[in-house]
Formats: C-alpha cells, sequence, structure tokens
C-alpha cells in the first residue's frame, strides 16, 4: 500500500499548519494514495520520523515524502535526505522515494502565470 507524507518546513505561525492540513485534505479527496499524512521540518508537529511512523503504523509498504519546498537548498539536499536514510533503517521493508521540490516542476511556470494574472 502506497502512502504519501507532505513535508513541509515548519513556522511559528499557526495559519501554516491549518493551511497544510488543508492541503492534504484536498490531496485526499483526490485519492491520490490510500494514506496521507504530513510532517514539518522543524517548529511544528507531527515531525518528519513521527510523520513516517504514522504512516509505518497503517501499514504502508511504500511512502512517498511529497516535498513543500520551492528550491533546493540545505534542507532538501541534506536534512531531510538524512531523516529518509533513519527511516529506511529502522524500516527497511519499506520503500521511500523523495519528490522534487515544487520550483523544478515543469508546471510552476504555468502556475506563477496564473498567480500574475
Amino acid at each position: 500500500m502506497k502512502s504519501v507524507l507532505l513535508v513541509s518546513h515548519g513556522s511559528r505561525s499557526a495559519q501554516t499548519k491549518v493551511e497544510v492540513e488543508a492541503l492534504v485534505n484536498r490531496l485526499k479527496k483526490l485519492n491520490v494514495a490510500a494514506i496521507i499524512h504530513y510532517a514539518f521540518l522543524e517548529l511544528e508537529t507531527p515531525s518528519i520520523p513521527q510523520g513516517i511512523d504514522l504512516c509505518v503504523q497503517k501499514g504502508v509498504s511504500e511512502i512517498i515524502i511529497l516535498l513543500n519546498f520551492l528550491n533546493s537548498g540545505k534542507h532538501v539536499n541534506e536534512d531531510i535526505p538524512t531523516f529518509i536514510k533513519q527511516a529506511q533503517q529502522k524500516y527497511p521493508a519499506v520503500k521511500f522515494q523523495i519528490t522534487a521540490p515544487v520550483g523544478q516542476h515543469p508546471g510552476i511556470d504555468a502556475l506563477f502565470v496564473d498567480l500574475i494574472q
């Protein structure tokens, strides 16, 4: 069974968590995966390890780490992969996949044009 873990940076603003929860709820309605959770890199809960644990507790065999980050950087290139390596050691039977940051998606140009207009 496949799951998605939407990973965001985290913020001291409570609004950020509300927005991430709303995004996850919209994704759930689209039936993109059997299980969809969210997690935060820092400043908010659940943490990435906690989010992975939530997915694994539901019996998943694959977790797609959906990066809610615009561009590459230390968090995308180092911090998050470190969490995933640790999770792979903890859960060797689970397949992990990390998406590219949102800003690398070919549809980002059209999204920005829409925002401008």
